[in-house]
């Protein structure tokens, strides 16, 4: 099928895009319907709608349990325990491919972005919630419990006092790398240490102490990856992928951390921007 339709369900935003022969010929975003099952898998039908005849693919926070086919791992709690693929895909009368969203953001970057030809790519996303992919010669690792690249719910290597008390997160445990490295997580550290609530994006421009720390935990938690899995290529993806000195000031940190003389690792921009996901969620079905 020439046409192939990526959906990224965000947790802010759903995005709906349409590539024929590679080629990019529709794009629509919309706000996410928070709270509500029924309401996603209106807003979906929706998109796929005014899109038309073509195979589709979804990007999603979480991902469906290989035991039971239901949604698990989301930060869009409205979707656990749900039957997202077969809900969607008699909603849609296709078959659909859904997979966790930051997967295909590392998929997008891999096969034709930031990562391509690199022979292990790890993709971050660094928004509403933090995640991770693992490309390895250009095909997703997912692993036999669907967690591959699941980063953001292994705990902050090495807390410092000032990572402390551990932040509670919404998987019901403590210390999260997603509670450290969020946006809205930069945004919670700022007002602890100024009174002040700030959205990340204020906290950016000015460049105070909470930019700092969030960089520091960003080095020690990635150089927990390059230690693991030692890829030629990290991939930031996510509203906080924008923030420039975070290319600069995290390899010059993350050296102290990293068991080597030298770390070879490439920080880098999506080459796609923050439509990466959505275009990897299309690229789930072959050409």
């Amino acid at each position: 099928m020439a046409r192939r339709i990526g959906i990224d369900l965000g947790g802010t935003k759903i995005e709906a895009l349409a590539l024929e022969h590679g080629r990019e010929v529709f794009r629509k975003r919309i706000a996410s319907p928070r709270g509500s099952y029924e309401a996603t898998l209106a807003a979906v039908a929706a998109l796929v709608g005014e899109i038309g005849e073509g195979s589709v693919g979804i990007g999603m926070p979480g991902a469906l349990s290989p035991a039971t086919g239901l949604v698990k791992n989301a930060n869009s709690t409205w979707l656990i325990g749900k039957p997202l693929k077969s809900d969607l895909e008699k909603t849609l009368g296709r078959e659909v491919r859904l997979e966790n969203d930051a997967n295909c953001f590392a998929l997008s970057e891999a096969t034709d972005g930031a990562g391509k030809g690199a022979e292990v790519v790890f993709g971050v996303i660094l928004g509403t919630g933090v995640g991770g992919g693992i490309v390895v010669q250009g095909k997703l690792v997912r692993g036999p419990n669907a967690i591959a690249g699941e980063w953001g719910h292994n705990p902050l290597p090495a807390p410092a006092p000032q990572d402390l008390p551990l932040p509670p997160c919404y998987c019901g445990r403590k210390g999260c790398i997603e509670t450290y490295l969020s946006g809205p997580a930069l945004s919670r550290d700022h007002e602890q240490a100024t009174g002040k609530r700030l959205p990340a994006e204020e906290i950016v421009s000015i460049g105070n102490g909470a930019l700092g720390r969030y960089e520091e935990r960003l080095a020690r938690a990635l150089a927990s990856v390059i230690n693991l899995l030692d890829p030629d290529v990290i991939v930031l993806g996510g509203g906080m992928s924008k923030v420039a000195r975070l290319y600069t000031e995290v390899p010059r940190l993350w050296s102290r951390y990293v068991f080597s003389d030298h770390v070879a690792t490439r920080l880098s921009r999506p080459a796609h921007g923050d439509s990466s996901g959505v275009r990897g969620a299309a690229w789930l079905w072959p050409g």
